[in-house]
């Protein structure tokens, strides 16, 4: 079974920086994709961005340019640079690990809030 802990949530100002941590127990991680999900109040839960086994990273328009993903394998854990926030980047953040496509395991998640 694979558990996915999430942690760096906060409340930010707009323009401020954040970086969002997810651990991962189990030996699949150094051979799965893993990636973010966010969901704010109200809405669906949006992709954020995604990193293959080897490194290869996807972003959502709405963050590309702003956000960094990236993972450590030797310590099971996976990033989330989130600079430049902007109060629409509000939301529970979730990690999730693939091991194909689509997601198999998700984080509880952790909230970040961008308010002045």
């Amino acid at each position: 079974q694979v558990q996915l802990v999430e942690s760096g949530g906060g409340l930010v100002q707009p323009g401020g920086s954040l970086r969002l941590s997810c651990a991962a127990s189990g030996s699949i991680f150094r051979i799965s994709a893993m990636g973010w999900y966010r969901q704010a109040p109200g809405t669906q839960r949006e992709w954020v961005a995604r990193i293959t086994s080897i490194g290869s990273t996807m972003y959502s328009n709405s963050v590309k340019g702003r956000f960094t993903i990236s993972r450590d394998n030797a310590k099971n854990t996976v990033f989330l640079q989130m600079n430049s926030l902007k109060p629409e980047d509000t939301a529970v953040y979730y990690c999730y690990l693939a091991r194909f496509t689509s997601p198999d395991y998700w984080g509880q998640g952790t909230q970040v809030t961008v308010s002045s």
